[in-house]
């Protein structure tokens, strides 16, 4: 009964009768530090993305859609897991600090559950191209956490050789050439990172045509624009952007993610298929934040690597034809936790029943379903194992903090010692401090606050539901050499 009744609802949200009882195919596009205001369809006047405004057009933009970190491994692991990093031990370490670095111990737990394992349990095909960071040994590689295949780099683009002598607190002089893996083999190692862009998208065009007869998860997780200071990007792109190689890096991307939209229209796919595209982080910024050289995340406040609004909210399309409607925007809060379960009630999955998760299914509010609402209504904004700010509704706020360092993480700006609190519907800049004037909303979030803490912990109190990140005895870099 639960089948047919699931079924029916699906029949009504695409508004055509399936050929099939076909789970939809999940394809998630995720680009490494694009900033918020990078693209057309979210501002920029700068750079060239005719294939994200075609994505906007046809589909469901996100505008306020978080990553649950403002680096690379605790957001990725909360797109795996459906976690906050703090919950699973992957927000920090005593070797790597806030992310991994190579040939360390650390990475993602045997015992954790991600969403290419619920999804390959309801027979999907699942692979992911391009940029993995939870763990470059064996036993955390992709294919340890049930993906079919793996192709690309197991860490960020700027873990080079050469970057890692000198680095004594990571062992950086055990660093190996940066390596291309198909699986859990080097394929070829310094990889040209020019040519990542473009042979990530060739594999995964590849995928989807041999894929086309069943149900798959394809995670394509780019390199770029990527945490070096100068971008890379084949040569038809380079040099051919208004706003050198950070511009050429992102158009690039943009035609990438137009490929992969043919494709599925070219197999017949796209109604088979939601598509989504967003950014691991915020964008890292210049040192002139008005020099859009390292990208922007206008009109938000702050950089990528921090807990401002510009490091944790991301840019986000959702693209699903005859499901999603075109042309629509929501506000409503979601976040890269929520992936695991939305996806999991789409594919009509089970859900770990072992184990807390802190996603929750906003499926109404991506698709644009029902009343088209999100049941999220906080979130909490981690800097390794500090909480610095959390957010209810549409206030933010910005707690005080022990040791805040010579800079405050709203930007920029000197620690106060006591909060700060924004209206993120009204200020969407984050410029004017209602603190003093809303006591009744900064205590109702300390309140909130104090529940991430009793849960994920903060600076050195362990919260209830924290798990261990995996870690092996020893590690090296023998699997990362030919």
């Amino acid at each position: 009964m639960r089948s047919i009744a699931t079924t029916a609802f699906l029949v009504v949200l695409s508004g055509c009768v399936p050929v099939d009882d076909r789970p939809p195919n999940f394809v998630i596009l995720l680009c490494d530090n694009l900033g918020y205001g990078d693209t057309e369809p979210f501002g920029t006047r700068l750079h060239s993305t005719p294939s994200l405004s075609r994505m906007a057009r046809e589909g469901r933009k996100l505008t306020h859609f978080y990553a649950s970190a403002g680096v690379c491994t605790p957001s990725r692991a909360s797109l795996m897991t459906g976690c906050y990093a703090q919950r699973i031990g992957l927000h920090t370490n005593p070797r790597d600090g806030h992310v991994l670095r190579p040939v360390s111990p650390y990475g993602l737990h045997a015992d954790e559950t991600t969403i290419a394992e619920i999804l390959g349990d309801r027979g999907y095909g699942t692979t992911i191209i391009g940029k993995w960071h939870l763990g470059d040994q064996p036993a955390f590689l992709p294919t340890r956490h049930g993906f079919d295949s793996f192709f690309g780099i197991p860490y960020s683009d700027d873990m080079t050789q050469g970057r890692g002598r000198g680095r004594a607190a990571f062992d950086g002089d055990l660093w190996p050439p940066l390596p291309l893996m198909e699986d859990e083999r080097v394929l070829e190692a310094p990889v040209d990172r020019n040519m990542l862009t473009k042979r990530y998208t060739e594999r995964a065009l590849d995928y989807i045509e041999a894929n086309a007869e069943r149900p798959f998860f394809l995670y394509l997780a780019h390199a770029m624009p990527g945490s070096e200071r100068v971008p890379f990007a084949s040569e038809a792109f380079r040099g051919q952007s208004r706003n050198g190689a950070w511009g050429d890096a992102v158009e690039e991307l943009d035609w990438s993610t137009g490929l992969i939209l043919d494709k599925l229209v070219e197999l017949d796919l796209a109604m088979r298929t939601i598509v989504l595209w967003t950014s691991d982080n915020g964008a890292p910024l210049a040192s002139d934040i008005r020099d859009p050289a390292r990208g922007s995340n206008l009109p938000l406040h702050g950089r990528g690597y921090t807990t401002a609004e510009g490091g944790f909210r991301v840019p986000a399309i959702a693209w699903w034809p005859g499901t999603i409607p075109g042309a629509t925007v929501t506000d409503e809060l979601m976040s890269m936790i929520d992936l695991l379960p939305t996806f999991a009630a789409l594919a009509r999955a089970e859900l770990p029943k072992d184990r807390s998760i802190d996603g929750v299914d906003v499926g109404d509010a991506l698709l644009g379903t029902g009343a088209g609402r999100s049941p999220r209504d906080r979130l909490y904004y981690y800097q390794q194992a500090e909480l610095q700010a959390v957010r209810f509704e549409q206030w933010k706020l910005f707690l005080p903090l022990d040791n805040p360092g010579p800079r405050h993480p709203h930007f920029g700006e000197r620690a106060p010692g006591r909060p700060l609190l924004f209206d993120l519907a009204a200020d969407v800049s984050s410029r004017t401090d209602l603190a003093e004037s809303r006591p009744e909303v900064v205590e109702q979030l300390l309140m909130i606050a104090d529940d991430a803490r009793s849960e994920l912990g903060d600076h050195d109190a362990r919260g209830s539901g924290q798990r261990p990140a995996g870690r092996v005895k020893s590690a090296g870099p023998r699997i990362l050499l030919k």
